[in-house]
């Protein structure tokens, strides 16, 4: 028997997403996934051959670009920050939409051209960083992992970089959202090695995916 292949299943916003889409595709997680008082983090499937791996979504591109898992369902804002060569994202799921985006005290201008410095708190150093680059900007990034919204208001920065949605969190802490770096949406993640050493089984498999969106579209 081959080795299962391990599936990297992000926690939070995506995960209620993902789920019906594995449906579709006709992966069904074992029982005790569902189980909130569980601590487990690998989980059978209907298949015997497939196994889950819940992890925080960071992390799910760690795990596959280091062939630790051979797919993973992640964002596309995680795939842009890493930028790992062994990760190829041949699909666009078409959830988990929303937008990374510069934000700041909703009475200041957003940071113009003739500006040369700026402090940002952020989760994504490496984007905020290439993205300021390209307006001429250097960005000093203070790397916080939650609560980015009071980082303006307490002067640990002047701007924030994160995830946006709604924009209410924003707005609740004197925010706006000034400048859209990115469109976000969930990719399925394929580490490329295996794609080539598991052929008879990987490639079918993303292909299950994108007949899945087409599907659903």
């Amino acid at each position: 028997m081959p080795e299962p292949i391990i599936f990297a299943i992000p926690k939070g916003r995506i995960l209620d997403e993902a789920l019906p889409l594995l449906a579709r595709v006709g992966i069904e997680p074992a029982p005790d996934f569902f189980d909130k008082k569980s601590r487990a983090l690998v989980f059978g499937t209907n298949l015997p051959h497939i196994s889950l791996i819940r992890v925080r979504a960071f992390d799910v591109a760690t795990f596959v670009a280091h062939g630790a898992a051979q797919l993973g369902i992640v964002g596309s804002d995680v795939i842009d920050e890493f930028a790992y060569s062994e990760l190829y994202a041949p699909v666009d799921l078409g959830i988990g939409h929303c937008r990374l985006s510069l934000a700041g005290p909703a009475d200041a201008a957003p940071p113009g051209i003739g500006a040369s410095h700026i402090r940002v708190a952020t989760k994504y150093p490496a984007t905020t960083r290439r993205w300021f680059e390209g307006q001429g900007i250097q960005a000093e990034c203070i790397k916080l992992n939650g609560a980015m919204e009071i980082a303006p208001k307490l002067g640990l920065a002047s701007h924030i970089v994160d995830l946006v949605s709604t924009g209410r969190t924003l707005v609740e802490n004197a925010l706006s959202e000034q400048t859209v770096i990115s469109q976000v949406s969930a990719r399925l993640i394929v580490n490329r090695a295996a794609f080539k050493l598991r052929s008879a089984e990987i490639p079918a498999l993303v292909e299950r995916f994108r007949e899945a969106v087409s599907e659903a579209a």
